[in-house]
Formats: C-alpha cells, sequence, structure tokens
C-alpha cells in the first residue's frame, strides 16, 4: 500500500512539473535601456526590445502601455512560439522634454510572469 502511494505520490509531482514547463516565457533580452543624452530638436528615438519564448506553450502579448504620453509603443501582434522571438518597440519624443526621463513599459502576457516592465531612460538637451 505504501509503495501505491509512493507511485501517486511521483505521478502528481511529475504532472505539475509538466504543467509548470509549459507555460510561456517572455524571457528579454534586456529590461532597462540608456539612450544616453539626445537632442530635444533631434526628433522621436527608437529601441526594440526582444524577448524569447523559452516556455512551452506560444506566448501572447494581450497589451503593451507605456506611462506617458511621450511614448508609443508597437509588439509582436501574433502568438510567439516556444523557442521563437518577438518584440516590443518603444519610441520615445524629446519634444518639450528637456531633463532627465526614465519611462516604464508595461507589457502584459499570458505567460509565467503575467505582467513585465521595461524601461526607457535617458537625457534630453535643450
Amino acid at each position: 500500500m505504501n509503495r501505491l502511494y509512493l507511485f501517486l505520490f511521483f505521478c502528481v509531482i511529475g504532472v505539475t512539473g509538466l504543467a509548470q514547463q509549459s507555460k510561456p516565457v517572455a524571457e528579454f533580452e534586456e529590461k532597462i535601456f540608456d539612450f544616453g543624452e539626445i537632442k530635444e530638436d533631434g526628433g522621436k528615438v527608437t529601441h526594440t526590445f526582444t524577448f524569447k519564448n523559452t516556455g512551452g506553450q506560444p506566448l501572447i502579448i494581450h497589451n503593451v502601455r507605456a506611462s506617458c504620453g511621450c511614448t508609443s509603443p508597437d509588439w509582436t501582434r501574433q502568438p510567439v512560439q516556444p523557442g521563437k522571438t518577438g518584440y516590443v518597440k518603444a519610441t520615445f519624443d524629446p519634444s518639450n522634454r528637456p531633463g532627465n526621463f526614465n519611462k516604464s513599459i508595461m507589457v502584459y502576457t499570458n505567460g509565467q510572469e503575467p505582467t513585465i516592465v521595461l524601461r526607457i531612460t535617458g537625457k534630453v538637451l535643450p
């Protein structure tokens, strides 16, 4: 009887482990990007954050939101299959925004980490 319980215990542990491995995982190469010094009249600047789905199911980005209207996001709209890569692009407009900036981009997914925060920083020179 003890062997049966032991067998069932290990079966439950194995199934739980497989379920956790199958969730999508967005593994970003970086989560913070520093533009350094940029000119206010130099026009918009863009950075692309890339990630790989290291999980076992397709990763879906439901939405991406920037912390202010000066930053506009774009992202991979199709599901990202396991082992494949996707992107989140952030475009910052320095017009009328002299000084340091630190903007967040919230990424909402179906992944193991459902909300991911990316950041862009820098200094706008007048």
